[in-house]
């Protein structure tokens, strides 16, 4: 955990915080917070991200247009791309999962931010969980076990960078 690192955000950590835990009226400091941290260059998403955050024409999508829009890098640079065809390949090549898991997961933004993290070295930030028997969803801490891609949740995001909600 150093003090420069960068943290990805997968898009459950924006939809969960908005549901559950950090909802807009109840915590902005959480937001707030995300806008500070990606202005600084410590944490951002990817544009992949971004197209399924504005699909869902909700407060949500609303905050991600007017407030975190340039939290979103492009996902078109030549080693992501490499990197996601080896994310692709290697996802293909495990015998666990099923055809429809590793089709959806290549429609989806997931083998993106795992390409990007191992491109840049950058830490994702899901609330995902390993699962090694899963065999219906391709997970990304699975993914990122094969690369060696580090992984963390939100709350732990928060107090690497010594977030204090007071």
């Amino acid at each position: 955990m150093a003090d420069n690192e960068i943290y990805l955000l997968d898009t459950n950590i924006f939809i969960q915080a908005k549901k559950q835990y950090y909802a807009f009226d109840l915590a902005p400091a959480f937001w707030e917070n995300l806008l500070k941290f990606s202005q600084i260059g410590r944490l951002y998403s990817i544009d992949k991200i971004k197209e399924e955050l504005l699909r869902g024409k909700d407060d949500l999508s609303q905050w991600v247009k007017e407030e975190f829009a340039n939290g979103f890098r492009s996902t078109d640079d030549d080693d992501v791309i490499g990197c996601y065809r080896e994310v692709i390949e290697w996802v293909y090549r495990q015998p666990q999962y099923s055809a429809n898991a590793k089709a959806v997961f290549s429609e989806v933004a997931d083998g993106w931010l795992i390409a990007v993290a191992k491109a840049e070295n950058h830490t994702i930030v899901t609330h995902e969980t390993f699962d090694p028997n899963i065999k219906t969803k391709v997970k990304i801490p699975n993914v990122c076990r094969g690369f060696d891609i580090k992984l963390i949740d939100t709350f732990e995001m928060l107090r690497r960078l010594k977030v204090k909600f007071t």
